[in-house]
């Protein structure tokens, strides 16, 4: 597209040039301006796209939340929906259901694949879950080597906990004892979980 106007020119060549460039480049104009609109709505429809996906891949979620049997929407929400989180997020109520059927080796299927979750807060969810499974099927070092070691402040009260716990049933109570400490310190005076820590340390002594 050639420059609009020149400098130094006289106000009547200026407008000269201004319906020369016009005539010239009109056609430029009016495609650029359809691309520029293209673009908007183009925009505006994949973004509507991407929110319909989204409440539907949600709807899919809170029908299996409502009824963790409903196999459609489970099948609906994997197959359609394979990338959302909201596929993660059932797998978890799926494992819970599992769990509360006492089908321990169901919930791990369902579990360990997500023990490596780019998102942290399903990864620890998924850790801690897993490790108190083994611990209620008695395999107490399986617990402790899925917690491994941790360093996430949010978590770590819940990991200490849990240690203390898996420490406890193999028998080793000063580790345990060292576990409730941690989990105990890191807890505001007023919270559940610190009180029933504290009985637990108290039934050691």
């Amino acid at each position: 597209m050639k420059n609009f106007i020149e400098v130094g020119k006289t106000d009547e060549e200026q407008a000269e040039q201004i319906k020369k460039w016009i005539k010239e480049n009109g056609l430029q104009i009016i495609i650029g301006i359809l691309l520029g609109f293209g673009g908007i709505f183009g925009f505006n429809y994949y973004d509507q796209s991407q929110h319909e996906q989204a409440l539907k891949s949600r709807n899919y979620y809170l029908s299996v939340v409502a009824n963790p049997n409903n196999t459609q929407a489970i099948e609906a929400l994997k197959t359609e929906h394979a990338g959302s989180s909201y596929v993660d997020l059932m797998t978890l109520v799926l494992a819970k259901n599992a769990v509360n059927k006492e089908e321990y080796q169901q919930a791990l299927d369902y579990l360990i694949p997500l023990m490596d979750n780019e998102d942290e807060f399903i990864m620890h969810n998924v850790k801690l879950k897993v490790a108190n499974i083994y611990l209620e099927i008695n395999k107490p070092d399986q617990a402790l080597s899925t917690l491994g070691e941790y360093k996430n402040k949010t978590f770590g009260v819940l990991y200490d906990d849990l240690k203390g716990d898996i420490y406890l049933v193999q028998g080793k109570v000063e580790m345990a004892k060292k576990y409730y400490q941690s989990a105990f310190k890191q807890l505001s005076d007023d919270s559940e979980l610190k009180n029933l820590i504290q009985i637990k340390f108290n039934d050691l002594n």
